[in-house]
């Protein structure tokens, strides 16, 4: 047995998640597209896992949608988490906000609000679900380019 606890035939677990808390303050957003992208460099150096260079964008753009509208719609802490699995990012920004976000239909007129739009066109899959304190709003993006991601 390893230290582990485990048989020495069975790898160690990886450490494929990573959490952090954004206090709500101007520079936040820039904080979270930061962390996203030393994650997941880490991935690929320290683990091997084929994080492409348009993964790692994606993922940073949909953390700043996230981030920013959790700024804009609700008070107090943002709590975001990102976690690889079946080749994929997920990640999950929760926020106190009560109010699930929802596309609007497209309007060529409308200036901004685009933000969700970006977010569902680049995603595998997207999810907003109600918490007893606010919300969970989850988009997983492919970690490779060619697992027919958009």
């Amino acid at each position: 047995m390893r230290d582990d606890g485990k048989a020495p035939h069975e790898p160690a677990a990886e450490a494929t998640e990573f959490a952090f808390e954004l206090d709500g303050t101007g520079t936040c957003i820039a904080q979270a597209r930061h962390l996203a992208a030393g994650f997941l460099a880490r991935m690929r150096a320290d683990h091997g896992l084929p994080v492409s260079r348009r993964a790692t964008d994606l993922t940073q753009l949909v953390i700043s949608e996230l981030v920013t509208n959790s700024l804009k719609y609700a008070p107090g802490p943002i709590l975001v988490n990102l976690r690889i699995a079946d080749g994929l990012v997920e990640v999950a920004v929760r926020d106190s906000g009560p109010v699930l976000p929802r596309a609007r239909p497209a309007d060529t007129g409308r200036v901004g609000q685009h933000g969700l739009e970006i977010v569902l066109a680049v995603a595998r899959r997207f999810e907003a679900r109600q918490e007893t304190d606010g919300k969970s709003v989850i988009v997983t993006i492919a970690l490779r380019d060619d697992l027919g991601s958009t």
